[in-house]
């Protein structure tokens, strides 16, 4: 009897002493590898989730940047049709300008040259007018080459203005003398011409050497 006694004490003693095993998660309950997944894919929705929170931020400044990309473009665009539309205008105002100088020197140069001419025109008709009759054949040749003359000069422009009986005009003729009126001119008419005046187009190359009536 007294082992008997002793038997459940002993198993008592034995159960409180051994360690209690370690319990067991409920169904459903998570492990720890189960909490260490979760975390995971908590943490990688949270990236996620920031990740498209940032895309339009950014899908919003792509057009911004695009807008002022074309505006910067465009302004040097206008910049370059601007400086390309001056350069043309330039150089058409060159181009006149330089057509116009070359047109002008050769004026100038041929009616430096008629002018040296004028005096030998003057004496081909002295002579004409003082030819005496025995003198015809040499008349006859001297008219011919004052002709000729006269022909070249008209074709290079040249014309020849008597201002018999006009008024007296300063920038085209030259007053040589001056005598009283007859014939009932009024005063400051041209009534003698001394020297035919000459124009090339419209200049002046030589104003008419008159007498004018006072």
């Amino acid at each position: 009897m007294s082992a008997d006694k002793r038997q459940p004490k002993d198993e008592r003693e034995r159960l409180e002493q051994e360690p209690l095993p370690a319990s067991q998660p409920e169904e459903g309950e998570p492990s720890g590898a189960g909490d260490e997944s979760a975390e995971r894919e908590i943490q990688e929705a949270t990236e996620r989730a920031e990740a498209a929170d940032g895309e339009p931020e950014a899908a919003g400044g792509e057009p911004e940047a695009a807008d002022d990309e074309l505006t910067r473009l465009r302004r040097e665009r206008d910049e370059y049709l601007a400086l390309a539309q001056r350069t043309q205008a330039d150089f058409e105002n060159y181009r006149k300008r330089a057509a116009k100088d070359a047109a002008g020197a050769g004026e100038r140069a041929k009616a430096g040259l008629v002018r040296e001419l004028l005096p030998v025109l003057d004496n081909l008709e002295r002579a004409l007018a003082s030819a005496d009759a025995p003198d015809e054949s040499l008349a006859e040749g001297v008219k011919l080459v004052h002709a000729e003359l006269v022909a070249v000069l008209q074709r290079s422009g040249v014309e020849a203005f008597d201002p018999t009986g006009e008024s007296f005009d300063p920038t085209l003729h030259e007053a040589l003398t001056t005598r009283p009126a007859d014939d009932g001119a009024h005063p400051g008419t041209v009534v003698q011409v001394v020297e035919k005046g000459y124009k090339l187009n419209d200049t002046v190359l030589r104003p008419a050497r008159v007498v004018v009536s006072s």
